[in-house]
């Protein structure tokens, strides 16, 4: 008997057969990745379902409905893999097993089950440029030695220098240092990231065939896609050869490198896309909090590539008709809070997607990137790594003018957890607590990462705003009871529920994430004003008022806004939503 077939049968044993849903008349719809809304959690930092101060996979269920309440289309879950947990999870050392801290591989088909029942889908991490040095490969390389089979697996090489005490390259890790550590006998391995990571080689024929393999573990499990952690460097150039630039590439760029991007990673893509495609769409219950009035998209499991590159050109290679169906759109989370910029990288995006038959994709926070609450809080041209607090009602009002904006775009959009809170970054965490381990490193990243790693609150009070009945594994600032789910939930005005309004007139009153095209409209300096059929999107980026044409009636808005004789006053950084139907 598999060990897949075990967890069907133990989940059989523990709970009864989950109730069909109720009858309902749907418009079936193709292809629901192409304007999906999908939520990362970062299990951690989501919800505690034991108290031990970490989140897990038990907690992330019983928080299920709140995602569907809330309009999502899909989870995306970051990894919960049994790991070291030397890079909070990113360090794999067993990818069909779930680490302790977060639970077991039935809590992971209890999480699933339970989704899709509530019309949610589920869309889990994979690491594939490198396991953790704990891993089995690993370990069996070290023990054989070098020359053995197994060390071809991973990048082992000599080092140079009279006795080999210097590194093979001159590459450094994205985490500062050497991207080479030397062992006991004498040999050098690879890590792009941290020494506890080290590199696959994706040129032997073992690894595309593990990888394959746990593909198929985890789609028989009922994930519906898989979010593919450094998709742009599991091949690196021939030889390996040297950079020699001293001012290498830190973990968020776009620069050209001989690690990243080669053009043979899209060949292993082409070779999973076989493997996805043998898989039928999952089963869903009723989408959103209702029933009544929704449609049910379809369209089967999907890849999405974390891929920086050094152009959205390139990007558009990884999402051609035979690879992957999405890529993060880097390009548009490191852009000022400036319409002529934005209008310059929303225009370029969707022109490189036109030509595979890929939607754009949209995105302004992530588990690696200081939340764009604070990131609009500074001046600009900071990038996305930032250590100060800036102005928070400045930040928070950016925040919410350019979520509305990046809503109303053609494609699909992510959202990560807590931002829907307007949520800021912690940067005054004590060294003490910090984990990020780019913070240890040196040179390289700042490492602080941790900072939007916070657990988000839930309740106003607790020791942990309701994130679990303990504490937690990095501490919250006093001000975030109010930030809570409880507090913002029914308050007017808050941020919570500009998005909860944000998402059910995205799909239920005029679908704007569909289509792949925007009309542009005469705008003031510092304006984006675009029409998509009966809707106009207005944005506001200057520092001052302005006034435009009132396009017909407000659907929505970040904030105040007037009208008076056929025109809107807009007030600086906010975004409005009219309809002229």
């Amino acid at each position: 008997m598999t060990l897949l077939r075990r967890i069907k049968d133990a989940m059989s044993q523990q709970q009864s057969a989950a109730p069909a849903p109720a009858d309902v008349t749907v418009a079936r719809r193709r292809d629901w990745w192409r304007d999906a809304v999908i939520y990362q959690v970062y299990p951690r930092s989501f919800a505690d379902s034991n108290g031990d101060g970490m989140g897990d996979l038990e907690g992330v269920r019983s928080r299920l409905p709140y995602l569907r309440d809330l309009g999502v289309d899909a989870v995306w879950l970051s990894p919960f893999y049994a790991s070291p947990q030397a890079d909070a999870g990113y360090d794999v050392a067993d990818y069909r097993a779930v680490d302790p801290m977060f639970g077991n591989l039935l809590d992971a088909d209890a999480l699933i089950r339970d989704a899709h029942g509530l019309g949610l889908r589920i869309i889990v991490d994979l690491v594939p440029n490198h396991s953790s040095d704990q891993h089995e490969w690993f370990k069996r390389a070290l023990a054989e030695g070098p020359g053995s089979p197994s060390r071809d697996r991973y990048h082992f090489r000599p080092g140079k220098g009279e006795n080999g005490e210097l590194p093979p390259n001159d590459w450094e890790s994205i985490f500062g240092g050497p991207a080479w550590t030397r062992v006991a006998d004498g040999e050098w391995y690879l890590h792009l990231f941290a020494p506890e990571q080290p590199d696959f080689n994706w040129e032997h024929p073992a690894v595309g065939d593990e990888f394959r393999s746990i593909l198929r573990f985890w789609l028989d499990m009922g994930v519906d896609g898989f979010r593919i952690d450094v998709a742009h460097g599991l091949v690196k150039a021939d030889g390996l050869p040297d950079i020699g630039d001293a001012d290498q590439l830190k973990l968020l760029g776009n620069d050209v490198m001989p690690f990243f991007d080669q053009d043979g990673v899209h060949e292993v893509y082409r070779q999973w896309r076989h493997v996805l495609d043998e898989y039928a769409e999952n089963e869903l219950g009723p989408e959103g909090p209702s029933a009544e009035g929704r449609w049910r998209a379809t369209g089967g499991r999907i890849f999405v590539a974390e891929a920086w590159t050094p152009t959205v050109e390139r990007t558009a290679h990884y999402v051609r008709p035979d690879e992957l169906h999405q890529a993060f759109n880097f390009q548009y989370l490191s852009t000022d809070w400036d319409a002529k910029e934005l209008r310059a990288v929303i225009d370029r995006t969707l022109e490189a997607m036109r030509p595979v038959g890929a939607p754009a994709t949209w995105v302004l926070s992530n588990h690696d990137v200081t939340r764009h609450a604070t990131r609009f809080a500074n001046p600009p041209g900071l990038g996305t790594q930032i250590r100060t607090a800036g102005d928070r009602d400045l930040g928070l009002r950016r925040a919410r003018a350019a979520t509305l904006l990046m809503l109303a775009l053609p494609g699909s959009a992510y959202i990560y957890q807590g931002e829907e809170l307007g949520l800021p970054d912690v940067v005054d965490l004590p060294d003490e607590v910090r984990q990020d381990p780019a913070y240890f490193r040196g040179a390289g990243q700042d490492g602080f990462r941790d900072g939007c790693r916070v657990p988000i609150p839930w309740t106003r009070e607790g020791s942990s705003y309701g994130f679990g009945a303990g504490g937690s594994w990095l501490p919250q600032p006093a001000s975030w009871g109010e930030l809570s789910i409880e507090a913002q939930t029914g308050t007017a005005g808050s941020t919570l529920e500009l998005y909860r309004s944000a998402l059910s007139v995205r799909r239920t009153q005029t679908d704007l994430g569909a289509g792949e095209a925007v009309e542009w409209l005469r705008a003031p300096e510092g304006v984006l004003a675009f029409r998509r059929g009966e809707f106009v999107c207005v944005a506001n980026t200057s520092g001052e008022s302005v006034t435009t044409p009132a396009y017909g009636r407000v659907l929505l808005t970040s904030g105040e806004v007037t009208e008076a004789d056929g025109e809107a006053k807009v007030p600086a950084d906010t975004t409005v939503w009219f309809t002229t139907a």
